[in-house]
């Protein structure tokens, strides 16, 4: 065989297996489930509401889902994001943070429950951050908890209500004068 019939029995083989690797990658592909992610924004986009002498700000929340395009299986549960920016409204007294909640509740009042194998609705504070909010000082962070699904469809969810576990403690300023005098 002259070099000429290889290089070309070499090209040809060459054109032959990515053609067979594209057809693998399109079976591939369609024994991969098309996952698409569903997002609802809830209304008001932005509320801030009094907690004591702390002011919480919540913006942005919407709920996430994601669900298999072709099926409409749910792959992944429902969650709540948002911003949270707490302010702290008190000229004496300081706010150790501890951990928050968010409460769904329905028409009635009542608490919309979370299936227990998504978690609680719970979250921190990180203590490698600034956890203690002085006077005048704020603090914002993102907010990621489960979401019931029985309320995604828009039908059983009416408020939402937050709570937060804080340590309040005075905040004092002192200062002292004393007399001096020069010594020469």
């Amino acid at each position: 065989m002259t070099r000429r019939g290889l290089g070309l029995m070499v090209t040809l083989a060459g054109v032959l297996g990515f053609a067979a690797g594209c057809s693998q990658d399109q079976q591939s592909s369609q024994a991969t489930p098309r996952i698409v992610e569903k997002v609802v924004y809830l209304k008001p986009a932005k509320t801030t509401v009094q907690l004591s002498f702390l002011s919480a700000e919540l913006s942005d929340l919407h709920v996430t889902e994601r669900v298999n395009a072709d099926t409409q299986e749910v792959t992944y549960g429902p969650r709540l994001l948002g911003k949270l920016k707490l302010r702290n409204q008190a000229e004496d007294q300081t706010a150790r943070l501890v951990s928050g909640e968010i409460v769904y509740l329905d028409r009635s009042g009542a608490p919309i429950k979370v299936a227990d194998a998504r978690g609680n609705t719970e979250f921190t504070f990180p203590s490698f951050s600034t956890d203690r909010l002085d006077p005048g000082a704020d603090l914002s962070r993102d907010i990621d908890v489960p979401f019931p699904a029985s309320a995604t469809n828009g039908q059983g969810l009416s408020e939402l209500r937050i709570n937060l576990t804080f340590l309040p403690s005075p905040y004092r300023e002192a200062g002292a004068a004393f007399a001096v005098s020069m010594v020469r």
